[in-house]
């Protein structure tokens, strides 16, 4: 047997140009001319093509440039090779690879691995996307994997389940430092405090802190085995996003579009994206053909086009009159939360695959879409819980405007309406079946989504967070009365659950679409169990759920 080096001398061996940093969390085990050191993942399948996704650092006695091979084959034993190509590495790009493996075939299940000298990567799982006659195609959605609020057991569950796709719709990390919207129980006692330990503002920064997330067990998992579609949302990113800067940047953090580039250079480097061409720094808005029976439709309302968020505390008491805050702030027509490039972009993929009769217009991104309006909140019921003072006072500022029939969340469609009615209007002129899902919430949600007029337009899923906390967090009344409060004030709001972590899973079918919440027992224990929801279902052509 080799001896196991410790994690000292293990950094030492590699040498000062190699350094800690390279490890990014990775506990080096037996001496080896090169380490695969996070696991392995795939993502945004065609038809003839996936993108392949490892890691793959020097040994003990190199550190400059790394060369390898891919292969794909439909065996788990690699007996047969379906298609193999050349991957490379280096330091300027964090010792990721990112290959498109091209040659495939439609509609097939593909294994897949990596081979640099004589080591042998993880195998993963694939698939490329169908094309004519689709008779099922079953998602996985999923959004706000926060690794300080706990374990990521939602991943674990979609590795063991049967998908043919996972989408991420954003904050896939979390950019805080340490102590940081955290859980002192996941911190203390499971041992998951990040690094680096302070908010990520360059781009080690922004590295090492995917490296850490790319050693949780579970989130390997499930990269292993599902193609992945990825969009960012704002914490990739800093919080509260918007094109021209953030809630969570200031003038002593240095240049926002600086940081943004770094941000967007670690998110290309460790996720299996298909970067554009001309840079990593191009938009993430893009589409996908799922034979005849949908179009994937991935859009960035966070940082592409997206105007400043509007705020009550800061806008509202600046004009003092809240009906003067709704008409010339908040229903501004010139607000966008795509940007005009991007609102002619989804025109455009509407209306192809309306023409092309592709049965459902799929749309991931990351922010609600539905109507949730303020919740109309008793004081008996606010004094029945215990809240800080500050959120007390909140609420409780929130609660006057619940009257007035305004939103609960500005930084969502919400607070863009006026855009969204643009939207609404491409969906019923450019649109047959749009099935909109949405992450950024930590809390499950179905709308039935309604123009200004009452029409229907379609169907909403907001899908819970892998880890991250929701309403219940900082509104902690029981879970039916908080429910019953939020139907009794959003028209559209046909199910939720404010107060458990999971994941949503879509099938699309030519006659419905059937979505359903699975929800973790705990975050904090690697013993869980899991509970789903009731079926909600879509028929194709009432763009309302049944």
């Amino acid at each position: 047997m080799q001896p196991t080096l410790n994690r000292r001398t293990a950094i030492t061996a590699m040498g000062a140009t190699l350094g800690a940093a390279a490890l990014r969390g990775f506990a080096m085990g037996a001496p080896a001319s090169v380490h695969f050191t996070h696991g392995v993942a795939s993502g945004d399948p065609l038809d003839d093509r996936v993108i392949l996704w490892t890691r793959v650092i020097p040994g003990e006695t190199g550190n400059g440039l790394l060369s390898g091979r891919w292969q794909m084959s439909q065996h788990a034993d690699f007996s047969s090779i379906a298609a193999e190509g050349d991957a490379s590495t280096g330091p300027e790009r964090d010792w990721t690879v990112k290959v498109d493996a091209t040659g495939l075939q439609p509609g097939q299940r593909y294994f897949y691995r990596f081979l640099f000298g004589q080591v042998i990567s993880p195998v993963g799982r694939t698939q490329t996307l169908p094309v004519g006659r689709v008779h099922q195609f079953k998602t996985g959605v999923c959004s706000c994997s926060n690794y300080p609020q706990g374990y990521f057991n939602a991943y674990r569950d979609m590795a063991r389940a049967d998908l043919d796709l996972v989408l991420h719709l954003g904050d896939y990390i979390y950019e805080y430092p340490a102590n940081t919207y955290a859980n002192p129980v996941a911190v203390n006692e499971l041992g998951r405090q990040v690094q680096p330990a302070n908010e990520l503002l360059t781009l080690e920064d922004y590295r090492q802190r995917y490296g850490l997330y790319r050693t949780d067990p579970d989130l390997q998992a499930a990269h292993a085995a599902h193609p992945w579609i990825c969009v960012w949302d704002d914490h990739e990113l800093a919080n509260d996003t918007w094109r021209k800067g953030a809630q969570n940047h200031n003038d002593g953090e240095g240049d926002f579009a600086m940081r943004m580039a770094m941000a967007r250079k670690a998110y290309h480097e460790w996720l299996p994206i298909r970067t554009p061409a001309q840079s990593d720094q191009g938009p993430i808005y893009r589409s996908f053909k799922v034979g005849d029976l949908a179009d994937l439709i991935m859009l960035d309302t966070r940082l592409h086009g997206r105007d400043r968020q509007l705020d009550y505390r800061r806008d509202l008491a600046a004009v003092k009159d809240p009906e003067l805050f709704r008409t010339q702030m908040l229903n501004d027509p010139a607000r966008t939360i795509l940007g005009a490039d991007q609102s002619a972009w989804l025109s455009t993929q509407l209306a192809a695959s309306r023409d092309r009769g592709a049965t459902w217009q799929f749309i991931g991104q990351q922010v609600l879409m539905g109507k949730l309006m303020i919740p109309n909140i008793t004081e008996e019921q606010l004094a029945a819980v215990e809240l800080p003072e500050y959120t007390r006072e909140w609420i409780g500022a929130m609660v006057k405007l619940a009257p007035l029939n305004f939103p609960m969340n500005l930084d969502a469609w919400d607070g863009y309406p006026a855009c969204r009615e643009r939207v609404f209007a491409q969906f019923l002129e450019q649109a047959s079946n749009p099935v909109v899902v949405a992450g950024d919430t930590h809390n499950g949600w179905a709308f039935n989504l309604a123009n200004a007029n009452g029409e229907p337009v379609g169907v909403e899923i907001g899908c819970p967070g892998i880890s991250s906390p929701g309403i219940e967090t900082y509104l902690p009344l029981p879970p039916a009365t908080m429910a019953e409060a939020l139907q009794a004030s959003s028209a559209e709001l046909v199910a939720l659950d404010t107060h458990r972590r999971g994941w949503a899973e879509v099938t699309l079918t030519p006659q419905e679409t059937l979505s359903r919440w699975h929800f973790v027992s705990t975050v904090l224990s690697r013993e869980f169990t899991v509970e789903s929801s009731e079926t909600l279902r879509c028929k194709a052509g009432a763009r309302r759920f049944s």
